[in-house]
């Protein structure tokens, strides 16, 4: 049998970048900074991010939620919601 100069074994060293690791790290880079937002309802809200699916729990009037960037246009759409300028 043909050792074919050790391809073999030189294949098998390898290191290998698992799929995991490479999603693992696109959730690390964030093409733009979240968002926050405000709650100016009476009562308590739970919305989920329509990209994420992230649950987001606004306890009280005027609390405040960071917002993933991706989730922050579906947010928009909800009356009681208002994306505000901080300095956090």
């Amino acid at each position: 049998m043909c050792n074919c100069g050790n391809k073999r074994n030189s294949y098998a060293q390898q290191s290998y970048k698992l799929s995991n690791d490479v999603v693992n790290e696109e959730r690390t880079k964030k093409m733009w900074a979240d968002i926050y937002f405000e709650y100016t309802g009476n009562t308590g809200l739970t919305v989920t991010g329509s990209v994420t699916g992230k649950k987001y729990r606004f306890n009280l009037p005027g609390d405040i939620q960071v917002i993933d960037y991706r989730d922050a246009s579906g947010m928009m759409a909800v009356p009681v919601l208002k994306s505000i300028k901080t300095t956090r």
